[in-house]
């Protein structure tokens, strides 16, 4: 496989060393800012850099890697460039555009990404377990979608077909809107004061939780969500008749659906976490406080791995230098959970053991 990577930031430069560690004879390097493009020389994810057309013309298969304002002129530019033998695909995440785009064009979307940017934070591991849609159309070559399908698996993504509309659909819900509603909230809760107090300086892990992708780079998600604004259109329409029922229920005070309401919820979350672990309704969540003092973490970990207490997942919460922080753990089964929390209880250390699931 001879490549050609068109565009060079983060995603673009981790296609390069995920390609490379993968076999690939040679990776060049296209991108608009050189800067950008000597950096991920440097990074060691592309083996040359030059002109688009001295890239494409040695290539097999070409990734574009670009914001998604300016992807389809961009693959048009490219398809006029690149030799017939040479592959399209791209990384973006908006489709519907790419209808226009039939033969040897293949619209592809890892699912996964970091909150830094550029090629300096470029992995060969970042598409691991991701799953990678890739948007076929009636006129797409099935030799090119074979060839795209095959380099998405040797990057270790999992392939998943999907008409493009489709996507442009699912993403609105599963990505965009998730990310309209974490800048909704956090901004609700910075817009004023509830008697003096800033709810900001008070918010809990709930609302920690729920806006950990507020304030994305607004350079990407600008042009994400007019790009696809129907589809995120949409799907605030039917959020907003979600929230009317509710606010009907409280105004109702009607505990029947409140409770059928929370119930639907623990059975989709389950469903969702069914993807990640063996057997969700086992889950335990293993909360500790810690201190902010080097070493804290390794010592929890190396204490229960000790033991043969495997971690599922885990995540820190930090308050202050002198409160320190929550570290919270998912492990399977109760009574491993227990075994957990008495051993962290015996070394000093306040615990609590609560099901993710109820």
């Amino acid at each position: 496989m001879r490549l050609a990577v068109v565009g060079t930031g983060l995603m673009g430069a981790s296609v390069g060393l995920a390609a490379k560690r993968a076999g690939a004879d040679w990776v060049g390097g296209y991108d608009a800012d050189e800067a950008a493009a000597t950096a991920a020389q440097e990074r060691g994810a592309v083996d040359d850099v030059g002109s688009l057309a001295a890239v494409l013309a040695e290539a097999e298969l070409a990734v574009v890697a670009a914001p998604v304002a300016v992807l389809p002129l961009l693959v048009d530019d490219v398809l006029s460039r690149a030799p017939e033998r040479c592959t399209v695909t791209d990384v973006g995440s908006t489709k519907d555009w790419s209808l226009r785009f039939p033969g040897r064009f293949v619209g592809g979307h890892p699912v996964c990404g970091r909150e830094a940017r550029g090629p300096a934070h470029a992995t060969a591991d970042l598409f691991e377990g991701a799953t990678w849609f890739l948007t076929p159309v009636a006129g797409t070559d099935p030799a090119r979608y074979r060839l795209v399908h095959g380099f998405v698996s040797s990057l270790g993504a999992v392939p998943v077909a999907i008409d493009p509309e489709a996507h442009d659909r699912l993403v609105a819900l599963t990505s965009h809107l998730p990310h309209a509603l974490a800048n909704l909230l956090v901004n609700q809760a910075g817009a004023g004061r509830i008697e003096g107090h800033d709810p900001l300086l008070a918010a809990g892990d709930s609302l920690r939780d729920m806006t950990r992708v507020a304030g994305a780079n607004p350079r990407i998600w600008v042009d994400i969500f007019l790009d696809n604004g129907p589809e995120l259109a949409e799907a605030l329409g039917e959020h907003r008749r979600r929230v009317e029922q509710l606010e009907r229920a409280l105004t109702e005070r009607d505990g029947g659906y409140l409770a059928r309401w929370i119930a639907e919820a623990s059975e989709s979350r389950r469903r969702m976490l069914a993807d990640q672990f063996a057997d969700p309704g086992a889950l335990q969540r293993v909360t500790v406080h810690v201190p902010d003092r080097p070493g804290v973490l390794a010592g929890i970990t190396q204490a229960l791995g000790a033991e043969r207490i495997n971690i599922e997942d885990f995540e820190l919460h930090h308050f202050s230098p002198e409160r320190g922080g929550v570290l919270t753990m998912l492990v399977s089964g109760e009574a491993e959970a227990q075994r957990a929390a008495l051993l962290l209880e015996a070394q000093g250390y306040g615990v609590s053991v609560s099901p993710v699931l109820e």
